[in-house]
């Protein structure tokens, strides 16, 4: 069977009247052959989004109609791998001892951060696909030391780069800033230097979009084109959540895909440095 995910505006809703929910949901779908798998909430903006395994989408909102009344007003189809590679998980966390349920629950929100060498295809003519190939080598593991540093998950390569999400934007803009400042590490003592573009939005699981994480990856992908050669560039969401104002600079952008210039963020890494 398909796999969806769908948005609920639950605005005023409790993260123990959610869980009471989910909890409806489990009990009757067997009667209507689905297995709601789990969910996430955000009580900051208030919405929830269930990860469920169904025939088809009306199906699915026949159990929660029945169960409890809430109603989605998205509902896309998605698949597991990348549910997982973005969000962590495709079941229901394990509770703690003594507790019939996880008293944690994920927002499901997460940052995207995407990186990309710059000058990459010249590089491979200039130097070789083998020598090339090393140099990948070693932007993939200064990137994945820093994910690993900053709670990033790696969702996929990208050939000369690299997608992860991170539940925190905080996290990401940290962990970009440390990719920036290993990298310049890493070139003081290279023969070949490696220099990245580095690209970030943040933003919730089902948006306007029938792709998971469609819109944040559309414009962290758009950013990430956009910078020049050593530079982060980050959305408005992004600035807005991290808070520290002093490290970005605004700026307003033409982006591919955006019918308007749209305003983003210069982050400066070479100051206040972390690590």
């Amino acid at each position: 069977m398909p796999i969806f995910m769908d948005r609920h505006d639950l605005a005023g809703t409790s993260a123990a009247e959610v869980a009471e929910a989910h909890r409806r949901d489990l009990d009757i779908q067997d009667r209507y052959g689905v297995k709601f798998l789990t969910y996430w909430f955000d009580q900051q903006r208030g919405t929830a989004f269930c990860l469920v395994d169904a025939p088809d989408k009306e199906t699915a909102e026949q159990v929660h109609c029945e169960a409890h009344g809430f109603i989605a007003g998205e509902v896309v189809e998605v698949a597991l791998s990348a549910v997982e590679a973005f969000l962590g998980r495709i079941h229901d966390p394990d509770p703690a001892p003594g507790q019939s349920v996880s008293p944690n629950v994920d927002s499901g929100h997460r940052a995207i951060l995407f990186t990309d060498m710059v000058g990459s295809t010249q590089m491979t003519s200039r130097l070789g696909d083998r020598m090339a190939m090393e140099l990948i080598r070693a932007h993939d593991a200064i990137v994945e030391r820093c994910l690993g540093k900053y709670s990033g998950r790696e969702v996929k390569h990208t050939g000369d780069g690299i997608m992860a999400a991170f539940a925190s934007a905080v996290a990401a803009v940290d962990c970009a800033r440390a990719i920036q400042q290993e990298f310049e590490r890493y070139n003081q003592g290279s023969s070949e230097p490696i220099h990245i573009r580095i690209g970030l939005d943040c933003g919730e699981p089902v948006e306007d979009s029938n792709d998971l994480f469609g819109a944040t990856v559309q414009l962290a992908a758009r950013l990430c084109a956009a910078a020049a050669s050593d530079q982060i560039l980050a959305s408005e969401n992004i600035q807005r959540e991290y808070g520290a104002g002093d490290i970005f600079t605004t700026t307003r952008r033409r982006l591919k895909g955006f019918p308007k210039p749209l305003r983003a963020f210069y982050c400066d890494w070479t100051r206040n440095r972390i690590g």
